[in-house]
């Protein structure tokens, strides 16, 4: 026979309203009245009827994230992240696929609030700066936390790392080894993280007085077959460079395919570096030397922030800057002539 929250009432000696406010995680409910409700839950195996959140002022328990149907290795680690930190809490994470090939990504949105009644999204790249998105979350009152936005900032809470220094840093570290003539592909225009790291590469570069080449510069997508694209078009070039920063590390694995097919060498005829430090950097042979940002932990920080706004009654904008780091590996090493 099913539990219900009468039968958690009737144990706890409490109305059924106190109850549900204890177990909607409302404020101004005594400590005595949450132990005794969670006394109750636990002796009778009381488990929450999800069905019921459209409920007046039920909560879900429900984190929705929008995620596009090709799904990186970003995105895959994000997700993964953001679950291990809300089952914690004892939150869900729902991942709800849009497609990415239309721009009207409000309407995955609406749909999404309304199907699951979500106590709150988190918002990837491009997603995180499409302005009707977010028009439609702050008309349905629903909390949510961006990541690495680049439009309207103060509009949300947001975690980043600083993509700019990251990719600067790591050029500079390809300087070091010697390389003169470096590659740089680029990501998506819709991804602002595209934008900041040509800008690192770019510092780089006329921080030790050089000007950027623009037939060292090629336009990705931040995919395999886009990094292997781009990859050919330099490394097919009378003067090829001696490394490429692919600008994320799918791009970069592209890279280092597009090499073994034109039977160069990696690290001996070409470096290649990445950013991330997503799992495929890890499974790539030699391992990619890479950016790392700590991806599950900024989905954590993100999961965090927003389930605290669900839990608040006046919701404050907190911006989070995580510290990123330069990974090594086996895929850099001096240039031939060096």
């Amino acid at each position: 026979m099913t539990t219900t929250i009468r039968d958690v009432a009737a144990w706890a000696g409490l109305s059924v309203m106190t109850v549900s406010r204890v177990l909607n995680g409302e404020r101004h409910v005594s400590a005595e009245a949450r132990d005794r409700v969670q006394a109750a839950v636990s002796a009778l195996g009381y488990r929450r009827n999800v069905f019921a959140r459209g409920l007046p002022g039920s909560r879900s328990f429900l984190i929705c994230l929008l995620i596009p149907e090709i799904i990186p290795a970003y995105v895959a680690e994000f997700q993964q992240g953001a679950i291990q930190y809300c089952r914690a809490e004892g939150y869900h994470v729902v991942a709800q696929p849009y497609d990415s090939r239309t721009d009207v990504m409000a309407g995955a949105v609406v749909s999404a609030i309304a199907a699951l009644r979500p106590d709150g999204f988190l918002l990837l790249p491009p997603m995180t700066d499409d302005l009707p998105v977010l028009e439609a979350l702050d008309r349905a009152r629903t909390p949510y936390v961006r990541m690495a936005p680049s439009l309207e900032p103060e509009r949300a809470s947001s975690i980043s790392i600083d993509d700019v220094q990251a990719a600067r840093e790591m050029t500079e570290a390809l300087l070091d080894l010697g390389h003169e003539k470096i590659g740089f592909i680029l990501g998506p225009g819709d991804h602002a993280a595209s934008a900041w790291r040509f800008e690192g590469y770019r510092l780089a570069l006329e921080g030790r007085g050089r000007a950027i080449e623009p037939r060292l510069v090629q336009q990705g997508d931040f995919m395999f077959d886009g990094g292997e694209t781009s990859a050919m078009s330099l490394l097919t070039a009378p003067d090829r460079p001696t490394a490429i920063f692919g600008s994320n590390d799918e791009t970069a694995i592209g890279v280092m395919a597009a090499a073994h097919r034109l039977g160069l060498s990696v690290p001996g005829d070409l470096s290649v570096a990445g950013f991330d430090d997503s799992e495929i950097a890890r499974l790539a042979w030699p391992q990619l030397t890479t950016v790392r940002q700590p991806i599950q932990a900024m989905a954590a920080a993100a999961a965090e922030l927003v389930i605290g706004q669900a839990d608040a009654e006046e919701r404050k904008v907190e911006h989070r800057r995580l510290d990123f780091s330069l990974v090594f590996r086996g895929t850099t090493a001096a240039p031939p002539s060096v």
